[in-house]
């Protein structure tokens, strides 16, 4: 009896032991690890890297996390990799086989190849849920208990971003977590629904980053597009959220498609839609497609990955940064954390499962978009030229480094020739000489249905109810004079010796000289600036030592820089290596033509301390296109002042004042606008962009003003009735198509300059903007209409057919005085999403020329 007792009781000891092993090596859910159910909280950035890490480390033979990167405020950024066993060790020749069938790489794919799919989560930071449902979604690949996984990853590799905007998450977490009630409010009233500015979308710098896939102004978009561009996917899909009150989309996506989006791909939006339909049919779950979000503007999250010839797709969710925990909807429903969730995990799990079982379709095609690529591209023109030499060879290579970014290839004319192609400059087909050092791009390689994307002049627009600016073409937005061809022509490889440029051979010169002409030479100027160095600019265009130099040249005297000694020489040149400027020297301030270096015509630049308006009122994105240009582009100091205090700021501290685009009425009230006023009166420069020019319009003392609408004269308005008698009969079903006659949706229009006021240093006769809005204003009777829109101006892009007269004889650019200070209004944004690199000098030229 006792030895019967005591065997049970070692059996019982036994499989106790064994259980508690067991549960040692079961693998936890997010619930178990995180120690609350998805839904009930959000989880903090460090915390979703907790759990990517520990089931990498509890399954690594079905997973591997790599980093990345590191945001701007150091978080960082990684991606996981999920595989069967068999795969996971031969990632590395998995990428290299995936290059290989784009031709990127050379040599034969090895090996069994799987489809790869990609999947992006929380490129908006508010927009939360996407992060707590991948951590349910990676659980699922890795549990070995989960059969269809295992299926699934037999012939796919996943590949998943987290979280791919962590500083805009951090934000809106943290705030939601100090605002909210205890296990949230879902009344619509509560204070947890009502994000304070700027809001967690966008990221440190306030930038869109699921504007800036094709860009890649931000740090996260560059480290996270050099990972992306060295896998290249055969689908990727980007998780996102919108307002509170819908449902769910998913593919397929709205009209328009760009042209270039091959029938394969349109296709197979309806496949994986379909994969989605009847995980949400079976769940009764309400959703949406085809409408709202459109495949056309090349810089999102689908249509980036679509232009290199993935499936890209987008997913919504209703609820972004309003829904909170919960949230009671106008329909009387609650929508909850835990159902949004439940719905971006179908989503991914679908997608991953019509990858797999559609995977030797993906692979065939993606190798048949290449091959089409390659041999027979698509699209009018099969080249491209851009000319170098002509005073915009710091544009060039800024747009050069761009191409090597994104991995097209180019190379040179490497000979003289004649050649007819299409001006982007006058929109005419026309002989063009072509030089040795003139960049070639052609359309025979891997890439081209993204050269064709990013370089054709004028994009067809299938529908003009889009989503984004319907116009982006890379000559204009980089300012470098540009010939689209249609014939096919030889592209050099080996770039041909530069001509030889004078090298400095004056020890210590009389003065050192700089041509101003694109953005190198602003970082210069600020470099000097900031080393102490005493900088003179030339507002006339001059000639010495036989070279000629325009107006805004950098005129760097011995004289007024004693005390820097032979430093100087030094600091200059070093400075001028570091941003590729090609320096000028000279023993005399004596010039052949022009005038001398001691002229009124030569002034002194004053190193000006800028301030910046940010807060309440002030359009975040605006602000953030400003902070970045300064703080990430040119590595200027500029004070950031809110506008919860602004009206206390002692004004005379600074020299600049930067507005940028915003709802100014509560800001600058009557008292406040008035010490504005009084600050620039004594030697103030107020610069006003886009809306915050609009607001000053008309206002006392500020000369700019809105143009009036101009009423169809009584004959011309019985002549349309007697045309069309029923054409004011509108269709209600028409309505927000009818609406955009008056809109004009990022389009390209020629800017007429004044290339002798030094807003327009640098630039020749004309500049070209992406206008964005239909509020324009009349020229200025007291002031210079530096920047204006005359007839004929426009270029390219989706402008409703209201719009056009309204954009002609408006002002863009301009600057009034007022006292001993100056205004300048910028009616367009020259600092656009950080992407619209022609503009950047400009810009330059308002902050630190205009008023010297």
């Amino acid at each position: 009896m006792i030895d019967t007792l005591k065997r049970n009781l070692a059996l019982l000891f036994v499989l106790l032991c064994v259980q508690v092993a067991q549960a040692q090596g079961q693998l936890q859910s997010p619930a178990q690890f995180l120690g609350y159910p998805l839904g009930k909280q959000f989880t903090t950035h460090s915390r979703i890297l907790d759990y990517v890490n520990y089931l990498s480390a509890q399954a690594p033979n079905r997973m591997k996390v790599q980093p990345y990167g590191e945001t701007y405020e150091g978080r960082p950024l990684v991606l996981a990799y999920v595989a069967s066993d068999q795969n996971l060790p031969r990632l590395e020749q998995i990428r290299e086989n995936n290059l290989r069938q784009a031709g990127l790489e050379s040599g034969q794919v090895q090996g069994d190849q799987p489809a790869v799919v990609w999947l992006s989560y929380n490129i908006h930071g508010n927009e939360s849920v996407s992060s707590e449902a991948v951590m349910q979604v990676l659980f699922d690949l890795v549990d070995p208990g989960n059969a269809q996984s295992k299926e699934w990853l037999q012939n796919t590799v996943v590949i998943l971003d987290p979280v791919v905007n962590p500083d805009g998450r951090e934000r809106y977490v943290q705030w939601y977590k100090q605002a909210s009630n205890r296990g949230g409010n879902a009344s619509r009233y509560a204070w947890e629904h009502y994000e304070p500015w700027p809001g967690g979308r966008p990221n440190h710098y306030y930038f869109d980053l699921n504007r800036d896939w094709a860009w890649q102004t931000q740090i996260e978009s560059k480290q996270r597009l050099q990972v992306y561009n060295n896998w290249l996917p055969q689908v990727h899909a980007d998780f996102h959220e919108m307002g509170a009150e819908a449902p769910y989309y998913f593919s397929p996506a709205a009209r328009p498609f760009h042209e270039s989006i091959t029938p394969w791909q349109r296709q197979f939006q309806n496949t994986i839609g379909e994969y989605n339909r009847q995980s949400f049919d079976k769940n009764n779950w309400l959703y949406f497609t085809r409408e709202s979000f459109d495949l056309f503007y090349p810089s999102y999250g689908d249509t980036y990955p679509t232009y290199n010839g993935a499936i890209g797709m987008t997913y919504e969710q209703g609820g972004s940064g309003r829904a909170g925990l919960a949230y009671h909807k106008e329909d009387g429903d609650t929508l909850t954390l835990t159902d949004r969730i439940a719905h971006h995990v179908a989503a991914s799990r679908a997608t991953i499962q019509a990858t797999s079982e559609k995977a030797d379709q993906l692979k065939q095609e993606f190798r048949k978009y290449y091959e089409n690529s390659l041999q027979r591209p698509g699209g009018d023109y099969k080249a491209f030229v851009m000319k170098a030499g002509n005073g915009s060879d710091g544009n060039l290579k800024a747009l050069t480094e761009y191409l090597d970014r994104q991995g097209i290839r180019y190379g040179y004319a490497g000979k003289s020739n004649s050649v007819k192609g299409y001006n982007y400059s006058n929109g005419k087909t026309e002989n063009v000489r072509l030089a040795p050092q003139d960049v070639v791009i052609s359309m025979y390689q891997p890439k081209s249905t993204l050269v064709k994307v990013l370089f054709e002049p004028n994009a067809r627009l299938e529908d003009s109810l889009t989503y984004d600016i319907t116009s982006w073409a890379l000559p204009y937005a980089y300012g470098v004079q540009t010939y689209a061809l249609k014939n096919r022509i030889d592209v050099n490889t080996s770039k041909p010796a530069a001509p030889a440029t004078d090298a400095i051979t004056i020890a210590q010169p009389y003065a050192y000289l700089a041509r101003w002409t694109n953005l190198q030479d602003l970082k210069f100027l600020t470099a000097l600036l900031q080393q102490d160095v005493k900088v003179r600019q030339a507002e006339k265009p001059f000639e010495t030592e036989g070279q000629q130099y325009g107006p805004g040249t950098l005129i760097i005297t011995r004289n007024g820089n004693e005390a820097m000694g032979d430093k100087l020489d030094t600091v200059v040149r070093q400075l001028a290596q570091q941003y590729g400027v090609t320096l000028g020297a000279t023993g005399t301030g004596f010039v052949s033509s022009g005038s001398d270096f001691g002229s009124g015509n030569v002034r002194f630049l004053k190193q000006p301390k800028v301030a910046l308006l940010s807060g309440e009122g002030v359009s975040a994105y605006g602000f953030g296109e400003v902070w970045h240009f300064f703080e990430q582009q040119i590595g200027y100091p500029v004070t950031v002042l809110n506008t919860s205090y602004f009206n206390t700021v002692p004004l005379h501290e600074f020299d600049v004042l930067i507005l940028p685009t915003g709802s100014y009425g509560r800001v600058l009230d009557e008292e406040t606008l008035g010490k504005v006023k009084d600050w620039v009166s004594a030697g103030g420069k107020l610069i006003a962009m886009e809306s915050a020019a609009g607001f000053l319009a008309g206002k006392k003392d500020f000369n700019l003003k809105k143009k009036s609408k101009e009423e169809d004269s009584s004959k011309e308005k019985a002549k349309a009735k007697e045309e069309d008698p029923y054409k004011h009969l509108r269709t209600w079903g028409e309505r927000e198509r009818e609406s955009l006659q008056g809109e004009v949706q990022g389009s390209i229009f020629r800017v007429d300059l004044d290339k002798t006021h030094p807003l327009a240093f640098g630039y020749g006769d004309t500049y070209y903007a992406l206008i964005r809005s239909a509020d324009t204003f009349s020229f200025l009777e007291n002031g210079w209409n530096v920047g204006v829109l005359k007839k004929d101006n426009y270029a390219t892009g989706f402008v409703g057919a209201n719009t056009k007269t309204k954009l002609q004889d408006a002002l863009i650019l301009g600057t009034q005085d007022m006292g001993r200070g100056q205004v300048v209004y910028l009616a367009d944004n020259p600092l656009f999403r950080g992407f619209w690199h022609g503009g950047k000098l400009l810009f330059g030229n308002a902050v630190f020329l205009v008023g010297q």
